[in-house]
């Protein structure tokens, strides 16, 4: 299986990139989904770009990256940790034709939120959407906010995602000034069939054969929604016995959803019990 993200670097120009790859970590973000065609492409542009801007959380932490917006696609949240543990959802029209992107977004935000829960630290970015696909939406996100310039190549379907990103380093231009242009010159010649089926050593040797480039090891990509009964557990008793009781009494049971792992948690009476007899203080 191909689940991986690897680093390389352009060493005489002073270029970095990324190269990620999912295949059956996707198709188990997808699993019971049922989206529409032109979502699955969105989503996995977008789970491929999460995890290329993830690669640079050194601590303990969470990235997560939503589009808001008032077309017949209204959200999409993507979130993975400091180990590249990825999840996402969409929210969508259950029919749509295949339109552009903006068509399909129509006006909305791009927000990238960094929880570093190591530091106790949020911060939080909140950008206009622009661009024609979701390749420029976010080149015009890091071009406003690192002041860098920055390309992605991206490709989705529903076995496999696959992202490239480029990005040029401040040093760049004075170790040679036409660098950037020539090495975004040859990244554009890429083809969605190289990116899917080209390793990486063999794909960055093909576009930047005259290049001396240095490959990181890969990273492990892997699915990010285990069960986590516990944290619901929590949540429960945060809403006091008073409060679930009621609900118990109207729906004949209580049912959590945990949205963007597309689960369902239900307690009938035996179980509400438990939860809070398992929260009472013990006498000795």
């Amino acid at each position: 299986m191909n689940n991986y993200l690897q680093r390389f670097l352009l060493e005489d120009l002073d270029i970095h990139g990324a190269i990620v790859r999912l295949d059956s970590v996707w198709q188990q973000m997808l699993v019971r989904r049922n989206y529409p065609t032109p979502v699955i492409q969105i989503l996995g542009e977008m789970t491929a770009t999460t995890l290329l801007f993830g690669t640079n959380l050194k601590q303990r932490g969470r990235l997560t990256i939503q589009l808001k917006a008032n077309g017949p696609i209204s959200l999409l949240v993507i979130d993975c940790n400091e180990n590249l543990k990825i999840r996402g959802m969409a929210k969508c029209s259950k029919m749509m034709e295949l339109k552009p992107v903006p068509d399909l977004l129509g006006h909305g935000q791009l927000v990238l939120t960094l929880d570093l829960a190591s530091m106790h630290e949020t911060y939080q970015s909140i950008v206009p959407l622009e661009g024609n696909n979701i390749s420029e939406i976010f080149e015009h996100y890091l071009k406003q906010s690192d002041q860098l310039n920055a390309r992605l190549f991206l490709t989705a379907s529903t076995g496999a995602t696959v992202g490239l990103l480029l990005q040029k380093l401040p040093t760049a231009d004075q170790q040679d000034p036409d660098g950037w242009a020539r090495i975004e010159a040859l990244a554009a010649t890429v083809t969605d069939e190289e990116l899917f089926t080209l390793p990486t050593e063999e794909l960055l040797t093909r576009l930047f054969i005259e290049e001396k480039v240095r490959i990181f090891e890969p990273q492990t990509v892997s699915h990010g929604c285990e069960e986590d009964w516990e944290k619901v557990h929590a949540m429960l008793r945060s809403l006091g016995r008073t409060e679930v009781n009621a609900i118990l009494q109207e729906q004949g049971e209580v049912i959590i959803n945990d949205e963007i792992c597309n689960r369902e948690y239900r307690f009938d009476a035996p179980a509400i019990d438990a939860v809070f007899r398992d929260a009472s203080p013990k006498v000795n």
